[in-house]
């Protein structure tokens, strides 16, 4: 038996170590491809070490590119919608979940219905209501419409019901309210999942292209993805550099974020915070 688990953990660290390098060679050519020339990058594409080293995608990336201004506004549409998410999903799904009130199965399903709807239906009317409101070409039209989204009150309702109702019962036997109950035992205990799903919200915010491009009409108001897709879309190839360094740069803020927050996030989908 012994003999036979080691087989079988060698086994499991080999495909662990394949799939590994399959998820590390497209970041470790990204961060390799940020220090070569425009020259390296066009002649010897199939080059993995640049030879030798350059920090002119770097340099062009601060002087060519307002990089800092298209951090701030990025920092703040997704900084925004994170927050607001991580609110007002958490409120939602401790009523759904803690709070016994009428139609709240059919309010919850018909929340699950609407998730099978594709999103795409509704980029035309929400661009008409929110170009009727004038909201077009504001940071608002960006936050308002993504502060609440289903999936993540789902995910915490079903994490949420899993908090034992006597800790909530003795709570009201003490006298504290639902605020009181929400703000000093849900919340403490749905650390996990509140992080999970602010590593999420934050990231596809942070991704996100097609929101800006919609509704983001003035080069100052830009997100670093709309930014540097506009940049890289209008310089000539012998910059090609500082795009691979834009790339380098738009990716470390969100491993730099799941780094921190990943104790969480497996927590969130193992449960081991009740164990």
């Amino acid at each position: 038996m012994i003999k036979h688990e080691r087989i079988e953990r060698r086994r499991a660290y080999i495909f662990l170590s394949i799939g590994l390098v399959i998820v590390i060679y497209p970041f470790l050519l990204m961060v390799m491809s940020s220090f070569m020339t425009a020259t390296q990058l066009l002649n010897n594409p199939q080059l993995i070490i640049p030879v030798p080293f350059t920090f002119s995608g770097y340099i062009g990336l601060f002087k060519r590119l307002d990089i800092l201004n298209l951090f701030k506004n990025t920092i703040i549409i997704a900084g925004s919608v994170t927050l607001l998410n991580v609110f007002f999903d958490s409120l939602a799904a401790f009523a759904l979940s803690k709070i016994k009130f009428p139609g709240r199965d059919a309010l919850f399903g018909f929340m699950l219905f609407t998730l099978m709807i594709p999103g795409v239906l509704f980029f035309i009317p929400t661009y008409t209501m929110l170009y009727h409101w004038g909201w077009v070409n504001h940071y608002r039209a960006l936050i308002f419409p993504s502060f609440v989204q289903f999936y993540s009150i789902f995910l915490m309702k079903q994490f949420m019901e899993q908090i034992p109702d006597e800790l909530i019962e003795a709570a009201k036997i003490d006298g504290a309210s639902d605020p009181r109950i929400y703000a000093s035992i849900i919340i403490p205990m749905s650390l996990p999942v509140i992080s999970t799903i602010a590593i999420l919200i934050f990231m596809g915010a942070w991704n996100d292209f097609f929101g800006p491009l919609l509704y983001l009409r003035s080069p100052n108001m830009w997100t670093i993805q709309l930014g540097l897709q506009m940049f890289a879309s209008s310089i000539p190839s012998s910059d090609a550099q500082i795009v691979w360094a834009g790339e380098v740069v738009i990716t470390l803020p969100i491993l730099i974020l799941f780094l921190f927050l990943q104790k969480y996030f497996i927590q969130a989908f193992t449960n081991v915070g009740f164990k």
